[in-house]
This record gives structure tokens, sequence and C-alpha cells, in this order.
């Protein structure tokens, strides 16, 4: 249509979305659908979140709250930062946002320029490089491989920034690869940031507690402090409190970027729903006794997963340290012939021909920027995954 804007051209829909789409639609007609496809917990979210939300309201904490979030959450944002990751910020030097999407969005929106490039490594979430072009930059991709566990290289980010780069993403424990760095994986990378001053650095760290075994998580400026006045980092409420419907992202970073994201923020949204940013304040400031026990679920479901996937004739599995994804390639079925006769030529054609057969609804690793894959989000129940899997079982088997 004529009068939609030229940068519509550049912008691609959510394949994550669609994919959960598709099964509500499938399930809708009576289809017997298993839906692996959306990034978030099944778990409730914890009783004594729900209570202070509750409370917030009879206390009548339903107005506008200032564009940055509640002092009391800013303060718990700047509390847990010292706390959990050692890095010290002034509640001024947070932003609440509503999710961590308009934290990001915002970030890009306050410094991007055309022209202006974005290194991210691939795979990515879908969301970024999107993100990049609505804000006039150009995304730029570096691969990753399944061989090196999808863990970005230090010659491939190297050789990935020029003058323009504005920005270097960083996202561990990874959505979709579930590849998490270590200290010294990211002191690599970071040694490399170091001797160029121009890029920034926006970490993504919102599957921070979910990480599995003895893995320990670090976070860029953790690792480097040099980084402290050019890294914004971003995390949120979302996965580790199973909040996703609440909406509430956060991040700390230098003052004069915080406080241009506070004013695009001013202008777009103002500040985010006040019952659901109190609710945060009880998820940063109360207990954490359920997170090692969600872990744990988590753990036991990323190894049965991963077992059976990796006895699917065509598949490969590596065993991710964190996030609650799992990225197989399919490399091993690209040219057979799928049950309906089709010849699969794409990890799309794949993901297409399983949902049509089997009735499980994945999301294939194109729309992440590396493929032949898919990913499998395992944030479902163990009776599901293992049926789930039973059937990609019997969908290769039967593959010709």
């Amino acid at each position: 249509m004529a009068f939609l804007a030229d940068i519509l051209s550049r912008v691609k829909p959510s394949a994550t979305i669609a994919v959960t789409q598709k099964a509500r639609e499938l399930k809708a007609q009576g289809r017997d659908v298993i839906s692996l496809g959306a990034g978030e917990p099944d778990f409730d979210t914890p009783e004594n979140i729900k209570e202070a939300a509750i409370d917030a309201i009879k206390r009548g904490e339903t107005k506008y709250t200032p564009i940055s979030g509640i002092p009391e959450l800013r303060k718990a944002v700047a509390d847990k930062f010292k706390r959990e990751n050692g890095l010290e910020y002034k509640p001024e030097q947070t932003i609440v946002g509503t999710g961590g999407k308009q934290i990001l969005f915002n970030a890009f929106m306050a410094t991007l320029n055309p022209g202006d490039e974005v290194v991210i490594p691939a795979p990515y979430w879908v969301s970024y490089p999107e993100m990049v072009a609505i804000c006039g930059g150009t995304p730029v991709f570096v691969d990753t491989t399944l061989e090196d566990n999808f863990k970005l290289k230090p010659e491939a980010l190297e050789k990935a920034i020029t003058p323009k780069t504005k920005w270097f993403v960083f996202n561990s424990p990874s959505n979709p690869s579930g590849a998490a760095y270590s200290h010294d994986e990211l002191k690599a990378l970071t040694d490399v940031l170091v001797k160029h001053p121009h890029v920034w650095v926006l970490t993504d760290d919102m599957y921070e507690h979910l990480t599995y075994g003895d893995f320990k998580f670090v976070t860029p400026v953790e690792v480097e402090p040099s980084l402290y006045d050019r890294t914004l980092t971003m995390n949120g409420v979302s996965k580790a409190y199973a909040m996703t419907g609440w909406r509430i992202g956060y991040a700390a970073g230098p003052l004069p970027l915080i406080k241009a994201m506070d004013m695009i923020q001013g202008q777009q949204t103002s500040g985010a729903s006040s019952i659901a940013q109190w609710a945060a304040v009880e998820a940063l400031n109360g207990t954490q006794d359920f997170i090692p026990a969600n872990k744990k679920i988590f753990e036991g479901r990323r190894d049965l997963v991963v077992s059976m996937l990796n006895q699917a004739k065509g598949i490969s599995c590596p065993s991710p340290e964190g996030a609650f994804y799992v990225y197989p390639s399919c490399a091993g079925l690209i040219g057979k012939t799928a049950p309906s006769g089709k010849v699969m030529e794409t990890d799309a054609d794949f993901v297409s021909e399983l949902l049509e057969a089997e009735g499980v609804a994945v999301v294939q690793g194109s729309a992440f920027g590396l493929g032949p894959n898919f990913r499998i989000s395992y944030a479902t129940s163990e009776a599901l995954l293992e049926e789930a899997c039973k059937r990609i079982q019997r969908f290769c088997a039967a593959c010709r």
C-alpha cells in the first residue's frame, strides 16, 4: 500500500510468533499439535510476586509512573547488578521499559544514524536485525558454527568491525542456540573490543539465571571493566521469574545514554505498567529460592531432548550451557523426500513438513540467520517433550 513507510520493506514479521500462531490455528481446527516454538517458561509466576502486585493494587499504585521507572525498582535494579554481577550503578543510571524489547529498541533509536553498523553474531534472536533496520542502522552478521557450539570467535569479531561499527550485540546464554560464554571465552571477545574504542556493547543477559551444571555466568563489563563507559547491560524478569506477560525489562549504562533513552521513552510509552513494576521490585528483592529448583527441571528437559534428538536420523544436536532452547542441525535431511512426497530443500521445508506430518511446531533456523537448523524451546512438560521427540524421530525415519 502506497501510504505505508518504506522502512517496512526492510522488516520481516517475527518467525517465532508466526510459528506459535500457526500451531494455535491448527489446534483450533482440532489437530493434535505440540508447539515448541514459544520462548517462555511454562512455570507460573511465583506467589510472592503475584501477592506484591495485588498489594500494589490495593495500595492504589495505579497512576502514571516516572518514565524510567519507579524509584524503588530502579534501586532494586542497581542493587541486583551490584549483588549478582559486581557492577556499580547508581539508580539514575538504570532504566525500566515495557519488556527487554523496548530497552533494546530505545537504545538503537537513541544512537543509530543511517550507515551505522551493528555487529550481530548468528544465529541471533529474530528481533535484533529488525530493530536495527527500523532505527536506520545496518545489521552486520557474523556466522558461528555447530562445531564451535555456536560461539563467536574473536578473530571473526575483529574482521566484522569497521569504522562504521556503532554497536556489538552480545547475547549469552543465547536465544536461539542456548550457547553461553565462559569467562575465558568472553575475555577473548572483550580483548578485541578494547582495541576498538568507537564500538559500544549491548549485552542481552535475559537468560542469566538459566545456566546448567557448573557453568558460571559472566557479563562483559564484569570481565572487562574498561568497557563500563560504553556498555548497556540489559536484563529483565520475564525468563528467570516466569513473568513474560508482565512486560518488564531493565538496563544500566552510562548516564548520557540512559537520559537519551528516557527522552525517547517519554514520547513513546512513558513509564511501564505501575503494577508490573511493583511485582518486579519483589522479584528482584524477594526470595530467589525457586530459581535453582526451576533450573534443575530445565536441565533435565535439556538432557532428555538432546539425547532423543541425537537418536533421530539425520539430526545432530549439541548440548547447550543455558537458556531453554536447543538448535539442532537438520543438514542430514536436506535433499531428502518427506512422507508427503515433497523434497525438503531448506530448513523451512523441514519445519513445514514436520508440522504437517507429525503436528510438531518448531522454528526454522533461517529465521535466526543460520541454517539448516531448527530451534526447539524445551519450556514445556517432559511428557510433551518426549512425545514430540518420538514424533520427530518417526518423521526423520520416514524421510527417504
